[in-house]
């Protein structure tokens, strides 16, 4: 995967460059395997999408740097925006006032994961400055690829609702916190206020792109056909907008567009086939995505120190998922034995996880080290597993109708 360009270079001159080639290349190859994972092997195509991703990047596929900064970055952004935006307009906010132990159950998983990752790492003797960034990271659950699971399943049900509702909430807290603390380690500082100050432009620059955001795209709807191609092309250019912007100001691109999909969940109350509306480019974005976490994930260098830290890291936050989703459960109307695979559908750790250490790496050169060399491994263990132990999960609970297409019949002589 990583040959010599002057050898290429003699003969092989694309216009759009060599890069260009290869990841062409690639995404057609995890097309292909994501294809087959979901037709043969009764697994959903994410989980294809990211063992091509993988074994590219063990095989040494070096098109991308480390931290990720432009059109990888954004790409990576607009991708994560356009899926949360989608999660946001899946949460309405009067089930937490009718259901408030739902609200109780994400606050409780989200910062017993925090403590246990913390406390875990620093007993394997990390400086508190690393174990901190990478307990914020192990925070979130992954919608991204949660969602994804759910569409290739064909998942609908209690289980499934309450699973998508906790990780985005997760991913809420974790891309506040977390760009927030980045920006902590960009500039530090010596007073309450001074660490305050970042929480506060984050979520105030998020909160006006998501406001502007919803108005607009409210007022797209009320003049456009939800169903209409370019209903859909609009959207997709407004997320891309408010993404660049968001980024731009010091806001989080993708927490301005979950928090516009939440906004505009309750101004827009009739429902909306939103996974319809995007179509193909969506589903290239999201392709490009998972190929592009597991290569950068992969990359990643082992040692026995970072496999121990590793290890400690996915069990202390899969145990603290479950265990806070556990006591959460408690009046929030579900069974035990549903809380048990909402804890599980709660595995994965992709996208968002890697964007919050990518900030970490850019805010922080000197610990950026340390810090991706334990995150990276972790978010691709995460991704890979956590997509399977979702697929289990939500299977388990009845909830899943993948069936495998049947072969169609060759078409007789004279049809």
């Amino acid at each position: 995967m990583t040959p010599d360009p002057t050898f290429w270079a003699q003969w092989l001159k694309p216009s759009a460059g060599l890069d260009t080639l290869q990841w062409s290349l690639l995404l057609a190859l995890a097309a292909l395997v994501g294809y087959v994972f979901q037709r043969h092997l009764q697994m959903p195509k994410v989980l294809g999408y990211a063992a091509v991703g993988t074994l590219a990047g063990l095989l040494g596929f070096s098109a991308t740097t480390w931290p990720l900064q432009g059109p990888a970055l954004f790409a990576l952004e607009l991708g994560v925006s356009i899926i949360l935006f989608e999660c946001g307009g899946r949460i309405t906010l009067r089930w937490f006032r009718h259901n408030p132990m739902v609200l109780v159950q994400s606050l409780l998983e989200a910062a017993l994961t925090y403590f246990a990752v913390f406390y875990a790492l620093v007993w394997l003797q990390l400086p508190p400055a690393t174990a901190t960034p990478l307990a914020l990271i192990a925070m979130a659950a992954s919608p991204v690829v949660l969602t994804r699971v759910v569409n290739d399943t064909r998942a609908a049900g209690p289980v499934t609702d309450r699973a998508i509702a906790l990780a985005t909430l997760s991913t809420l807290y974790a891309l506040t916190l977390g760009s927030a603390k980045a920006e902590i380690f960009a500039r530090p500082s010596a007073s309450l206020w001074q660490d305050i100050t970042p929480v506060l432009v984050v979520l105030g620059v998020s909160v006006v792109v998501a406001a502007l955001l919803c108005l607009v795209m409210r007022l797209a709807l009320q003049l456009m056909s939800p169903t209409s191609e370019n209903t859909s092309i609009l959207m997709l250019a407004l997320i891309a907008a408010a993404t660049a912007i968001a980024a731009h100001l010091g806001g989080s691109a993708p927490l301005a567009a979950l928090l516009g999909g939440m906004l505009l969940k309750q101004l827009h109350q009739r429902p909306w086939a939103w996974p319809r509306q995007l179509g193909t480019a969506s589903s290239l974005l999201t392709l490009l995505m998972f190929v592009l976490v597991s290569t950068v994930a992969a990359q990643a260098s082992w040692s026995g120190a970072v496999a121990l830290a590793v290890l400690a890291l996915v069990v202390a936050r899969l145990l603290a998922k479950a265990v806070g989703v556990g006591l959460g459960n408690i009046s929030s109307g579900a069974s035990w034995r549903q809380a048990v695979w909402v804890s599980c559908a709660m595995a994965p750790m992709s996208a968002v996880a890697l964007l919050i250490t990518s900030q970490f790496a850019q805010a922080a050169p000197e610990q950026a080290q340390a810090i991706s060399a334990t995150a990276l491994p972790a978010i691709l263990l995460l991704e890979l597993l956590g997509a399977i132990l979702a697929t289990l999960a939500l299977r388990r609970a009845g909830e899943t109708s993948l069936k495998a297409a049947a072969p169609q019949p060759a078409p007789q002589d004279g049809a």
